[in-house]
């Protein structure tokens, strides 16, 4: 399963990513909503972690990108606000398949993650 995670925070990213390899995830890392898109380029991937609140550009306009370039990927945001909370965001991104805090077991992120990047039969 290949997956891209877009965060902002290197600590953060790299602890997702150990637990996504564990599972035997193929995973990669934009830090910003440019480096997301270059990857988008040249990756397939199942499945998105998406940081809603980037440093550096914008979460919604790599979900869009993605919709467009890479429709079959599934997105699951993560945010550390309460934007979006009323689950308004499934109704933005066609894409987006879950919604969790940032603060998530990086364990239960892995789980969402094989969930939803499981290729259907």
């Amino acid at each position: 399963m290949r997956i891209l995670i877009v965060e902002s925070s290197k600590e953060l990213s790299t602890l997702w990513r150990l637990h996504l390899e564990r599972l035997g995830g193929e995973v990669h890392i934009a830090h910003s909503q440019d480096s997301a898109t270059e990857l988008l380029l040249e990756l397939n991937p199942q499945v998105i972690v998406l940081d809603l609140v980037l440093e550096e550009g914008s979460a919604l306009a790599v979900a869009d990108f993605a919709s467009y370039r890479r429709p079959e990927a599934r997105v699951i945001f993560v945010t550390n606000t309460s934007f979006f909370s009323d689950g308004s965001i499934f109704r933005h991104c066609a894409n987006a398949c879950a919604f969790l805090p940032i603060a998530t077991a990086p364990s239960d992120l892995a789980a969402m993650v094989e969930h939803y990047g499981r290729v259907p039969a």
